[in-house]
């Protein structure tokens, strides 16, 4: 039986632009991104007692449970708009989890992800997230420097920042990504793993990654178009 198209895990740690990545291969491979911490998030923003269970993790730094983000993910991927293919950011992040994704992917009659490792210094991770600011609106999220407005450009709501992007936070985030990465990378580093230096452009890396998971951006549909000059003090980061 021929396979579906093809599932990419987006790797990295808090701050390395998997969100900004997800949505450029989004609109260039025509599949959809899978964010799991914004669909944790909006679970936060429903006022349930798994939202409240949920944003107590979120806020001490803490993984959410095995049981439960495989829950949300498997439901995810059963979607239509899936058939094709998506693009996950935020799964999996320990082994257990990847083991969990193989099972569900061939289920689904997919092959084993491509898997893209964005790599970058945990100095520049912690300067990014200290200034990165979210709509609480559109749930874009911003990278704002000194002298920008605290106004969101597309609706005009005060950004704030996210619980989980407070300092002590980040250390703690940071903290258990680096636990968890050993051995994610050696349960795909064997397989189609392929580690990106995520410190160019957002425009360099996105051609990075097309050309490992064997396209070119200019040969894709619906790539979306250069930033405007005037937008570019605006940087979405993940």
């Amino acid at each position: 039986m021929q396979k579906n198209g093809t599932v990419i895990v987006l790797l990295g740690p808090p701050g390395a632009g998997k969100g900004t990545q997800a949505d450029r291969l989004s609109s260039a491979l025509g599949i959809p991104t899978i964010s799991t911490g914004e669909m944790l998030r909006q679970e936060c923003r429903s006022g349930s007692p798994l939202g409240a269970q949920v944003e107590k993790l979120l806020n001490s730094g803490q993984l959410v449970k095995d049981e439960l983000i495989q829950e949300v993910v498997a439901q995810r991927l059963a979607q239509p708009d899936c058939s094709e293919g998506c693009i996950l950011d935020g799964f999996p992040r320990t082994a257990v989890q990847a083991r969990f994704l193989d099972q569900l992917l061939n289920s689904l009659n997919f092959d084993g992800p491509a898997v893209i490792d964005l790599t970058i210094a945990p100095e520049e991770l912690i300067a990014r997230l200290s200034s990165r600011r979210q709509c609480p609106v559109c749930s874009r999220t911003f990278h704002c420097v000194e002298g920008m407005s605290t106004f969101c450009p597309h609706d005009g709501s005060d950004l704030i920042i996210r619980a989980d992007d407070q300092p002590a936070t980040i250390r703690r985030r940071l903290q258990i990504y680096s636990e968890n990465t050993s051995e994610i990378v050696r349960f795909y580093q064997h397989r189609r793993y392929h580690r990106v230096n995520a410190t160019h452009s957002v425009e360099d890396i996105t051609q990075k990654v097309l050309r490992v998971l064997g396209t070119n951006l200019d040969r894709t549909k619906d790539s979306k178009p250069p930033v405007p000059a005037s937008q570019r003090l605006w940087a979405q980061i993940s």
